[in-house]
Parts: C-alpha cells; sequence; structure tokens
C-alpha cells in the first residue's frame, strides 16, 4: 500500500482494539491451530519463544505453553518490552502480523536475528493468490493491512535468509534457521 494511505499509529490501534481474540474462544483456538501444530511438531521439549505481535489477546501464546513451552509476548501497541527483541529465541511466531509490517525486510532481518540456530519462525498471513481477484479481495480491505505475501515471497525470504522453509498448511510458513 502507498505510505500516504497508512492509517496514523493511533488509527491503527483502535482497530486493533476491536479485534476479538481471546484465549478461551475455541474457534479462535481452531483458527490459530493452524500454526500452531506443525510448529509444535517441531520444537524440542521446554522450547522457549515470542509471539510477536501477539495483539491484546494472546491466544497462540497460551495454546503453546499449554504444551509445556515458555512464550514471552512482544506486541508493540500491547505488549511493548523492547528488550524481548534484544534476545535470542527457540521459536517467534507472527501470526495475522506480518501484513501490517511498514518495512517487512527489516522486520524479517531483526526475526532472524532473534532466533538461535536452529530456530522456527511461524508466519500465518493470508497469501495472496489470485491477481484478477485482489481488487476486492476480502483482505486486503482491512485498512491496517498494507503488505501482502505470496508463497513465493516466503520463497524468497528463505533464500535470502539461509532459511529452510516448510508449508505445511494454507496460508502457514515455517522458516528454520540453519543449525
Amino acid at each position: 500500500m502507498d505510505p500516504a494511505a497508512w492509517l496514523a499509529e493511533s488509527e491503527e490501534r483502535a482497530v486493533y482494539a476491536l479485534h476479538e481474540n481471546e484465549p478461551g474462544d475455541p474457534r479462535y483456538r481452531r483458527f490459530l491451530e493452524k500454526l500452531a501444530a506443525p510448529l509444535l511438531e517441531r520444537l524440542p521439549p521446554g522450547a522457549q519463544g515470542v509471539d510477536f505481535g501477539c495483539g491484546p489477546g494472546p491466544a497462540l501464546a497460551a495454546m503453546i505453553e499449554e504444551q509445556g513451552h515458555t512464550v514471552t509476548l512482544y506486541d508493540p501497541a500491547f505488549f511493548p518490552d523492547v528488550t524481548v527483541l534484544n534476545r535470542n529465541w527457540d521459536f517467534v511466531t507472527c501470526t495475522e502480523v506480518v501484513e501490517h509490517l511498514h518495512h517487512p525486510l527489516a522486520v524479517f532481518r531483526q526475526l532472524d536475528a532473534m532466533l538461535r540456530p536452529g530456530g522456527w519462525l511461524g508466519v500465518m498471513t493470508c497469501f495472496q493468490t489470485d491477481d484478477s481477484r485482489f481488487a476486492n479481495w476480502h483482505y486486503r480491505r482491512d485498512p491496517t493491512h498494507i503488505v501482502f505475501y505470496r508463497e513465493e515471497t516466503f520463497r524468497w525470504l528463505a533464500s535470502h535468509f539461509g532459511w529452510t522453509l516448510t508449508i505445511p498448511r494454507k496460508d502457514v510458513a515455517l522458516l528454520q534457521k540453519p543449525a
């Protein structure tokens, strides 16, 4: 999206506050399971990670913690502890986050720096797949969604950072940093 069309930070935050992402909501948990299940299959016991852009209701973090892992929260609007960004993690999750990034490549560099060797980056976003339907695509109409990704985008990112890419499910990318 043209930067001139981006919402102001306060306007973005107001939209995010409207999201009903409750950790106990079974429908929301089913949605997040698309990322949680394949990531959990790959994590070593007792892994430590960060839910990057977790929003006000960190349901994914709760789901991962229920499986014996430790999850630290980071969200610039709701959990803004930037010291989280200067540590190394076994995994980082970004569910419905990357489409909001003003400077995506810089953030992916930051995420790479946060991962320990062999660590996992789990991303969930609605992949853009049909140019002919883009103008009317529901995902594009959200005013906070300013950048869109295709599976090819994740292949490029994996190649650029030396990561291994797995697409275990629709709209989910798992990227592993080399050990």
